[in-house]
């Protein structure tokens, strides 16, 4: 079994995916794991709901038929990104998105494939399994950052399995299918989807590995004697 530190180094956003199916064994046992994620209080403010087979298959249609009638989506409940995001976080966010359609060869001014490539994240690129991740809308910004740390152990957990995931903001945009298909409570806000399934290591879009930033942009070494901070090296993680 790996280390939490060797699932940390090698975890990709798989954005292409074999048919095998997962064991619902498997699903069960990632999620009853994460159950043990800090919260606040322990709150535990989130909701899973995990699909396959046919029910996942209808809710591919039901949101392809929505972006039949408004290919703009359905709007998000809540802001992804900052009105004017600045820079570093602006930068970062461009140079990402160049890096992952570079690894297809989609150019920058091809925008209708770049469309199609995004419109790949309601099919959950292909994946067996797909969940919504939602949080119950009462909840302020600390509960926001327990929701994180659950992904973060559903993520963690399931490459640990030899499986493999990508986060998707994009879901949040299809609520209005999503809750519909879900019957998902009104208190709840559909907080991202997330794609599951045996990573197709053939795809050259999985060989996408993305930069981090420095040790010195995002931490400060303070009061410890004898340390050198300027002499820190940290390994880089993808």
């Amino acid at each position: 079994m790996i280390s939490v530190t060797q699932a940390m180094r090698e975890r990709r956003s798989a954005r292409a995916y074999l048919s095998k199916p997962v064991p619902v064994d498997t699903i069960r046992d990632i999620i009853m794991i994460a159950r043990r994620t800090a919260s606040s209080s322990n709150m535990q403010p989130w909701r899973l709901s995990v699909m396959a087979g046919a029910d996942l298959d209808r809710l591919r249609g039901a949101v392809r038929q929505s972006l039949a009638a408004n290919p703009s989506a359905e709007g998000s409940e809540y802001r992804i990104y900052a009105a004017n995001l600045k820079d570093p976080y602006n930068r970062r966010r461009i140079k990402c998105a160049e890096d992952l359609y570079g690894t297809i060869g989609i150019a920058r001014e091809n925008k209708m494939a770049r469309l199609m490539q995004f419109a790949r994240n309601f099919d959950f690129y292909g994946a067996p399994v797909g969940m919504i991740l939602s949080i119950d809308r009462s909840m302020e910004q600390g509960q926001w950052a327990d929701v994180g740390m659950f992904l973060q152990s559903i993520l963690l957990l399931a490459h640990e399995r030899g499986l493999a995931t990508c986060p998707q903001a994009a879901w949040a945009a299809m609520h209005e299918t999503v809750r519909a298909h879900l019957a998902l409570p009104a208190e709840f806000i559909v907080f991202c989807g997330v794609s599951l399934g045996f990573a197709d290591a053939a795809h050259p879009i999985n060989g996408l590995v993305t930069e981090r930033a420095s040790f010195e942009e995002i931490a400060e070494l303070r009061g410890f004697t004898n340390a050198d901070t300027s002499a820190t090296k940290v390994e880089a993680i993808g």
